[in-house]
């Protein structure tokens, strides 16, 4: 198949896939989700993934349904069917399709929706450019939930300003981006924000701190303001899809740029780990 998607046991190419109205993920966004790459056919760091989304559910109070393998099987299963090397592997978890009401319904039954689709490339480039916001957020950006509007406004707004992300700045303290983490090396050193409620628990990120003890870097997770950021030798986007991206400027000044040795050390490691994944 060209891609995949996954309903509650039906599926069919993405454009097809019908989905209940009732689902609560469309009336409230009251559910959780993951993205995952996918190389030969096998997908990357899964068990990090369903860590993170057994996790999530468990924030939110969703009682989900299957097993981690049964998960891992249904998500195997569907990658195998699309013809295509590498793909974006997304699924996500509702709390219940069910008549439309704020509190949790009694009987609520998680739903599952899954798709995977080609991805031509993982990038890592060297010429991200930010700009910084206020992060409004509400206090569980720990929580990968589907609520993601104020991330999506912050991701147009750069946009607009010809960026490809944000800096969140929360009293000062840079958090993360729109739809990545953040990170920087000063001296050698990467700098990374704790793992706390106000940061999304990045499965990349988590990568990047065993590549560095790997290749003997030192890093320290702490939080780190603005200022640090714009003076930093080099800043660090990571996500899924985009690992580790390097960025050059922050709100229209040049940033960044400095270690470029430091950074291709890191990236090697990633590749090495996907180089297995066609053994």
């Amino acid at each position: 198949m060209k891609n995949i998607a996954y309903y509650e046991g039906r599926t069919s190419l993405i454009d097809e896939m019908m989905i209940p109205a009732n689902d609560r993920a469309f009336y409230f966004g009251d559910g959780i989700y993951e993205a995952a790459t996918v190389y030969n056919h096998k997908i990357f760091a899964l068990d990090d993934h369903l860590d993170r989304m057994f996790n999530s559910a468990a924030i939110v109070n969703i009682k989900l349904p299957y097993t981690r393998e049964e998960y891992a099987a249904i998500l195997k299963d569907l990658v195998k069917q699309v013809d295509h090397e590498i793909q974006f592997l997304y699924w996500q978890v509702s709390r219940a399709s069910a008549p439309r009401g704020h509190a949790f319904p009694g009987d609520a039954k998680p739903t599952l929706y899954v798709y995977s689709k080609p991805l031509e490339k993982v990038e890592m480039k060297d010429d991200y450019h930010l700009i910084s916001v206020p992060d409004t957020r509400y206090f569980h950006c720990n929580c990968k939930t589907l609520n993601l509007i104020v991330n999506v406004m912050a991701a147009d707004q750069a946009k607009s300003c010809g960026c490809q992300e944000v800096v969140f700045i929360r009293d000062g303290l840079v958090t993360e981006g729109s739809h990545s983490n953040i990170h920087i090396i000063k001296e050698g050193k990467l700098i990374t924000h704790p793992l706390d409620n106000l940061i999304l628990p990045g499965t990349e990120r988590k990568h990047i701190l065993r590549y560095c003890d790997q290749l003997g870097i030192p890093y320290e997770e702490r939080a780190f303001s603005l200022d640090e950021l714009k003076a930093a030798d080099e800043i660090v986007i990571s996500s899924t899809s985009q690992p580790f991206m390097r960025a050059i400027s922050v709100d229209g000044q040049p940033a960044g740029g400095k270690d470029p040795e430091i950074c291709e050390k890191i990236r090697s490691c990633y590749w090495a780990e996907v180089a297995d994944l066609y053994e």
